[in-house]
């Protein structure tokens, strides 16, 4: 079988760090117990965990901006190491790299993160050129909110009009146009974010609930929405739905889980067709490759390879 490709269009990040036995209230200044560096942002992460996921049968490119520092320059040797094409990410010149600032807070493992987009949001205000980011070889392209939401919803429409099989992680959450809907094949997102895109702010429906109504908005194949520790619930256009439990490990940090989720199911969903594929299993696949994630510290650095998961 020829190789498939993913190609994930979104946010490079370089991130700093802070683990701390809690979160300082205002005005307090606490010691923190660590401090580390790393590659992050929504994008990159999850093409990182689709290359460490995949076996030779996929290819994987990242497609974004980085600056013209330090920073963006080791990125493309950070990227180039996990074996991502990143002859379509775009070293913009006057720019820097998007940082993000993460605290980690140990007894818990939940993390607070602040985000500084630079290069990331460095695009035209009108459509242009540099807005087509969709790479003609690309079966699988896999968005976020990181970059400019105008930028995503363009390429969107574009991944789906050419036949592209469109995976949307809404992070950071937004409300989105409903004709975006119709140009989505795959919606993963938690149960916050699931709950802000559909107005939702009183609660009243649930998870199942709020999956249904992104089928009826448009979502073309599936509607996934992670609960943390109670697992998962999914929808298909074809009908199926129901739950999928999370793996019972020790909760260390909770940084790159999602991302590594998204990356896991998008691999299974690029090696198989439609015809054989099983939903269900590319879930349970994610959800063992996100557990690993959350037992180790770090974001990128916490990502597993496929060799690690015991399947």
């Amino acid at each position: 079988m020829a190789p498939r490709h993913i190609a994930v269009i979104g946010s490079l990040n370089v991130d700093f760090i802070t683990r701390t036995p809690r979160i300082p209230e205002g005005g307090e200044t606490l010691t923190a117990n660590s401090f580390d560096t790393g590659f992050g942002g929504k994008g990159a992460n999850q093409a990182v965990a689709c290359a460490r996921l995949a076996d030779a049968d996929v290819k994987m490119a990242m497609v974004g901006c980085v600056g013209d520092d330090s920073f963006g320059a080791d990125y493309f040797e950070a990227l180039e190491k996990e074996g991502i094409d990143a002859s379509k990410v775009r070293k913009l010149s006057g720019q820097k790299t998007g940082i993000a600032n993460i605290i980690v807070e140990e007894s818990t493992g939940e993390n607070r993160i602040l985000v500084a987009t630079n290069a990331n949001h460095a695009f035209s205000k009108a459509p242009s050129a540099e807005w087509d980011m969709v790479p003609e070889e690309a079966d699988v392209v896999i968005f976020q909110l990181e970059i400019p939401l105008a930028v995503v919803l363009h390429n969107l429409h574009k991944a789906s009009q050419s036949g592209k099989h469109v995976i949307l992680n809404p992070a950071p959450a937004l409300v989105l146009p409903d004709a975006a809907y119709k140009d989505i094949d795959t919606l993963v997102m938690n149960e916050s974010e699931s709950a802000l895109m559909a107005g939702d702010d009183k609660g009243e429906h649930s998870p199942e609930d709020l999956a249904q109504i992104f089928l009826r908005k448009g979502v073309k194949d599936a509607v996934i929405i992670t609960l943390g520790g109670d697992g998962l619930v999914y929808a298909t256009s074809s009908g199926s739905s129901g739950r999928i439990s999370a793996q019972k490990v020790k909760v260390i940090d909770t940084t790159a889980a999602g991302d590594t989720f998204v990356g896991g199911y998008a691999v299974q969903r690029a090696k198989h067709t439609s015809s054989d594929f099983d939903v269900k299993q590319a879930l349970e696949f994610a959800t063992l490759a996100a557990s690993k994630t959350v037992e180790r510290k770090g974001a990128m650095a916490a990502i597993p390879l496929l060799k690690e998961l015991d399947m």
